[in-house]
């Protein structure tokens, strides 16, 4: 691959010193050595960062564009990470703020293969944003998640993930848990008619990960989770690629860990990774984001001008189902409300409650 593409990053730093600081970063992220001890001219000249502009943003913070190689990237997911955020993440007085994905890494990471389009046609499902709600706490035995999953269906959801918590403990083994919540939600569906569809969790090493997303599949499933930042890019691509009928949702754990800027990193780097639907945690809840981030993000999620299909954004993170309205106002209707612990409260009641939600997402659209 040749050609350079652009990575965006904002560096804190004293007007003085920012083209040095600049110079720095497109040295670290291509050769990390002096450049004079480069001899080899078309290292020098295809493959050394270039710094392509800096702009004040005010505050001591500068946006800083640099170029780099495509070459550098080969065919690797964790590689295209580690050249454009690899040695700088380690400085803490900058942030990876956006990249400009030439066409060549776009068919070489190949985004979403599902998308917002088909995950509505998978429930026959249009004109109303989607709802979802999560399997927890974990401790509990594989039964005890069935029988919630199944409560849960039988309140018209569209989708039913697992808690990221849930993996493989003794209490809950990922086998039984699967078959159990499988069946749950297939006796929900039976009652609703609607195509509820549950969304295991993902986790362990590369083959456990792969035998789990076969696992999901033989009980009829379609769709799984994982968490991008916790099993990494290439496991990601590897899955995405070796199940093309799964589609796959991604997790936003660890995703505060590197100063990557959350509307690129969710919103952006997942889906590129081939991610169909990013879980992230909306404004109001639980978590810090803004309303700014959270608009970014989820317009980044869902852009389609860039060859790839659109992910799904899915809310998350201490949602309610008083503030359904104001979230779906927001966000408009290409995007899966996710509710969890606010449902749960209801207890004996969790059918009832989830009904409610469901109802008052589908009357949203009519009003």
């Amino acid at each position: 691959m040749s050609g350079r593409f652009t990575v965006t990053y904002h560096v804190r730093a004293a007007a003085a010193d920012i083209e040095a600081r600049a110079q720095g970063i497109a040295v670290e992220q291509s050769v990390e050595m002096p450049l004079a001890a480069i001899d080899d001219e078309t290292v020098l000249s295809d493959i050394v960062g270039s710094v392509e502009g800096i702009d004040d943003l005010g505050d001591g913070v500068f946006a800083v564009r640099i170029g780099l190689a495509t070459a550098t990237v080969g065919q690797d997911a964790g590689q295209f990470l580690n050249m454009v955020f690899g040695n700088t993440s380690l400085h803490d007085d900058v942030v990876l703020k956006d990249i400009a994905v030439p066409e060549a890494l776009v068919e070489l990471l190949g985004g979403p293969r599902h998308g917002i389009a088909e995950l509505r046609r998978r429930l026959k499902l249009h004109g109303r944003a989607l709802t979802g709600s999560a399997l927890k706490p974990q401790g509990l035995p594989a039964d005890s998640l069935g029988l919630l999953a199944e409560h849960l269906a039988r309140g018209g959801l569209d989708f039913i993930k697992d808690d990221h918590g849930l993996a493989d403990q003794h209490y809950s083994r990922f086998a039984e848990r699967v078959s159990a919540c499988a069946a749950g939600v297939a006796r929900g569906v039976r009652s609703t008619g609607h195509p509820t569809r549950y969304v295991p969790s993902l986790t362990g090493n590369l083959d456990q990960m792969r035998a789990q997303a076969a696992l999901a599949r033989d009980e009829g499933l379609d769709c799984v989770m994982l968490a991008p930042m916790v099993c990494g890019f290439p496991t990601m691509q590897a899955l995405v690629r070796e199940f093309p009928g799964m589609a796959f949702f991604a997790h936003p754990s660890l995703g505060g860990a590197a100063r990557i800027a959350p509307e690129l990193l969710i919103g952006g780097l997942f889906r590129l990774m081939g991610a169909d639907a990013v879980i992230f945690p909306s404004f109001g809840g639980r978590f810090g984001y803004s309303r700014d981030t959270c608009r970014h993000l989820a317009g980044n999620a869902r852009r389609t001008d860039d060859g790839m299909k659109g992910a799904l954004p899915v809310p998350a993170g201490g949602m309610t189902l008083e503030r359904t309205k104001e979230i779906l106002d927001f966000y408009g209707e290409d995007t899966m409300l996710l509710i969890g612990g606010n449902l749960l409260m209801a207890r004996d009641r969790i059918t009832e409650e989830t009904e409610r939600f469901t109802r008052a997402v589908a009357e949203h659209n009519l009003a």
